[in-house]
This record gives C-alpha cells, structure tokens and sequence, in this order.
C-alpha cells in the first residue's frame, strides 16, 4: 500500500470515530501495546488468536483485580490445562478508546515471558485478545503498525 492510500485509511477510519494506538513489533514478530487496567499501565501482545484477554497471575495486585476460580483451562503458546481464574469487571483503555466491564482470565504467563525473554523481549503483562477487538471493532494497520478501535 502506498504512503497515499495508508493515509487515506488513517483518515477515513479516524472520521468513522476510530482511534489509533501505535504497535511496535517485537523480535519475535508479536506486536506489543500499551494498555491500562483500572487505571495501571501495562505492556501487552496483541494476540488475534487468543479469544480472551488474558493477565498473569502476578498482575492481580497490579491492576487491582478481583478475582475468583473459574473452571476454564486455558490452551496455547504451548501448554495446555492451565489453571486460570477470572477477573469480571475491569475498565481497560487502549490510546483513548475506553470499555468497562471488561472480563479479564488469569493464568501462569511463565512461558509466554520465557520464551519472549529468550529471544531479547521484554516480558509483558498480558494478552489483548480477541474479545477486545471485536467489542472495538478493531482493524489492524500492519503496514504502518497501528491499531484503529472504533470509539
């Protein structure tokens, strides 16, 4: 795509009431965004084929979470039959666009972390998932490396 049509859908998105966050592709060719979490920032993969956003399980305190069992595994990156709990009603903000009541699952993020420390990135947080995306309609610029979420 051309300099010209990139900027055409910058403009066409951001009149629709889109918003744009920068990503930065890391090292292990994942994209990593910033959020925040009840109010606390932190880094995150940007995952389309996770169908929840996920946290650690060492980001409860961190973002103020609270948290009961949940009866779900969680699979992928991997490993499988992971324990996870839930956290149901966080606020998360990415750039300006803002959502409340945003269920959250927590798991061991060790591998995750592991395998991105081991190729020079820094561990993160989390994962926004596909649940985020589609509640924001979210479109993803790879050319230009932004994430677009309709307000």
């Amino acid at each position: 795509m051309s300099e010209k049509a990139a900027k055409s859908l910058k403009d066409f998105l951001l009149e629709k009431g889109y918003t744009r966050t920068k990503l930065k592709l890391t090292r292990t060719n994942h994209f990593e965004i910033k959020a925040t979490i009840n109010g606390i920032k932190g880094l995150f993969i940007l995952d389309t084929g996770a169908s929840s956003s996920c946290v650690g399980f060492e980001a409860i305190e961190t973002f103020k979470l609270k948290v009961i069992d949940s009866e779900m595994k969680a699979a992928g990156a991997g490993a499988i039959d992971m324990l996870t709990q839930i956290s149901k009603i966080n606020q998360v903000k990415i750039g300006k666009w803002k959502q409340d009541k945003v269920p959250l699952i927590l798991f061991d993020l060790t591998h995750v972390n592991t395998a991105l420390i081991s190729h020079n990135s820094q561990p993160v947080d989390g994962i926004i998932g596909a649940d985020i995306l589609k509640k924001g309609k979210g479109i993803i610029d790879y050319e230009t490396k932004y994430l677009y979420l309709k307000m």
